[in-house]
């Protein structure tokens, strides 16, 4: 399968769809959460992006859909495009999908050695070797500091510099084997699950996009608009917690000059819902994946 879509049914009934409804999946994938959407809705719409064009072999046929090949943080300008001002609801299934991690090419997975690339969309030019061999030491500790969320962020940045001086690193294994000294045996699993996650959100910017899209949320959902998104580690998931708590990406609730709080959603999910077990039996790749919904006010 292309990709098991997380948390399916959670997601749609999340949505609250309208038969007569505009609708956006922003992570079109396999389409398992898309083709979900166009069984709800009669007359409405429903418009998908995905910047892979890998996905668009998995498009569908319905005059009530449209794929567009873009990342999603150009939403409210292919909307423009497509004539639509406003919409009903807004899906993000955000991360890497099943497909893309079992490529080897495309360098997601630690499982292959293959090119280190990492790359959502291949007409982008930087990819995750790009990085390795062209960043500076301070930039590369920062970037596994804050993305990747590893303490030891200082031995990975030094050993990548220590091989840069003989050999580009061009390949998954090569990195692998020049931090080795950095992680400890019985952790080698999650210790690369973080240095690899830290350079793809580098190298397809993907805290940026999610807080542009975010914002055009904002602007696009007509009140009584649901959006729901899912994510799959604690940097997505604090952007969309804080954003839906205050409109704002650090979590701190703005008051106008009479003391109410300026805010633009209510959260429908108190806490974020997380996939049960047999879920995670049958998707192992769903086992860090939290469920997020919110509607506009």
């Amino acid at each position: 399968m292309y990709h098991n879509p997380v948390l399916l049914h959670e997601s749609i009934k999340g949505l609250n769809i309208i038969p007569n409804g505009n609708y956006v999946d922003v992570t079109f994938g396999g389409g398992g959460h898309s083709r979900a959407i166009l069984q709800k809705i009669d007359n409405g719409r429903l418009i998908a992006f995905d910047q892979d064009s890998d996905a668009l072999k998995n498009t569908i046929s319905d005059d009530r859909f449209v794929l567009i090949n873009h990342n999603f943080q150009f939403l409210k300008n292919f909307l423009r495009l497509h004539k639509v001002s406003k919409v009903n609801g807004i899906l993000a299934d955000l991360g890497v999908s099943s497909h893309q991690f079992d490529v080897p090419q495309r360098g997601f997975s630690t499982r292959f050695n293959a090119p280190l690339d990492m790359r959502m969309s291949t007409n982008q030019q930087k990819s995750a070797a790009d990085i390795v061999n062209t960043y500076s030491e301070n930039d590369l500790q920062q970037l596994f500091k804050d993305y990747g969320e590893i303490k030891n962020s200082k031995c990975v940045a030094k050993a990548i510099m220590e091989t840069r001086e003989f050999n580009n690193i061009n390949t998954t294994a090569e990195l692998i084997n020049c931090i080795q000294k950095c992680f400890q045996k019985h952790k080698i699993n999650k210790f690369l699950a973080q240095v690899f996650q830290a350079l793809r959100i580098e190298v397809n910017d993907e805290m940026k996009a999610l807080k542009i899209l975010l914002g055009q949320a904002d602007e696009l959902l007509v009140p009584g608009g649901r959006l729901v998104v899912i994510s799959y580690h604690s940097l997505e998931d604090r952007i969309v917690k804080n954003f839906i708590k205050s409109g704002n990406f650090k979590g701190a609730v703005e008051k106008d000059f009479y003391g109410n709080p300026i805010i633009s959603f209510k959260s429908i999910t108190r806490k974020p819902i997380v996939p049960n077990a047999k879920e995670i039996e049958n998707n192992n790749r769903a086992r860090s994946a939290k469920l997020r919904i919110a509607e506009k006010i």
